[in-house]
């Protein structure tokens, strides 16, 4: 979000189900950060299978915290600043010497860079979102400069 971040959260062995979406992700984070911002709080995730479990389980969930979420259209454009910062992420990682080789040291070196990413970056992500959605609808959902 602008000026904020949450922890980075790794998810520890296992598929990432709907269930763990919402015990892992969406209840602390999600619901907090609801909490912080106010009513003008809007969720905005992508279509991934945890993220779309059992429409009416999330609906129940996001209702009971007040949370609006973001209409998204399946098979859409990646508009969504966070695939930007993942690509930002996987680029650190592999200019690190040495390179991770384990488990445990592709995590130690996420949080680290996650912690060493600007948040000026991910404003400006942010910022750019209207002009990002704007060049999308003008190509017709074809590719664009972001």
């Amino acid at each position: 979000m602008l000026d904020g971040r949450t922890p980075f959260h790794v998810f520890e062995r296992g598929t990432v189900t709907g269930v763990r979406y919402r015990d892992e992700i969406l209840e602390p984070y999600v619901r907090l950060f609801r909490g912080a911002v106010g009513p003008e709080f809007i969720l905005m995730d992508d279509n991934a299978r945890p993220h779309r479990a059992s429409r009416i389980f999330f609906h129940e969930f996001l209702e009971s915290g007040d949370i609006r979420r973001m209409d998204w259209p399946a098979r859409s454009p990646y508009l969504n600043p966070i695939q930007h910062v993942w690509d930002v992420l996987g680029r650190a990682i592999a200019t690190r010497n040495p390179l991770p080789r384990t488990i445990q040291e592709m995590k130690t070196a996420l949080l680290n860079e996650w912690d060493q990413l600007p948040q000026e970056m991910i404003n400006c992500l942010i910022s750019s979102m209207k002009s990002r959605c704007k060049a999308c609808i003008s190509v017709r959902g074809d590719h664009t400069p972001y």
